[in-house]
């Protein structure tokens, strides 16, 4: 499965090790991750290249390529919920991952359109666990 990972990149890296074990763990079920690159501690470096029209240009692309949406919604981003409307409007499934405890927007946890889920996780195995079932659905 094509999936599209979504995670804040200037808002702040603090859940990069999340991230990291998410998109692996995703890679080592036989999943492309199209935002791999977003597993390391160096992505805002990677991308500090490309013009903001880069990013959109082939960050669309890639949503519009994606069988599904996975995000980690604890650190608040502009990027991230735009991708996330992004791709409920285009019929993606979404899953919204976000640390228990931490407070994440009404508008991602009103939304009520069939496909979208949010969830949160204490650990990285909860976190792990609430994936693979999203995508054994």
């Amino acid at each position: 499965m094509d999936l599209y990972f979504s995670c804040s990149l200037t808002g702040g890296r603090g859940d990069q090790p999340v991230v990291a074990a998410l998109i692996s763990r995703l890679q080592a079920l036989g999943h492309c991750v199209l935002t791999a690159h977003l597993a390391d501690a160096s992505a805002m470096a990677a991308d500090g290249g490309l013009s903001p029209e880069a990013v959109y240009e082939r960050d669309t692309a890639w949503l519009r390529a994606s069988d599904a949406v996975i995000a980690e919604v604890s650190t608040p981003s502009h990027g991230v919920g735009f991708e996330l409307a992004y791709a409920l409007e285009r019929g993606k499934p979404v899953l919204c991952l976000a640390r228990e405890g931490v407070r994440v927007s009404k508008m991602l946890t009103g939304i009520r359109q069939p496909g979208f889920q949010v969830r949160t996780y204490r650990t990285v195995e909860e976190a792990l666990a609430h994936q693979e079932a999203f995508l054994g659905r």
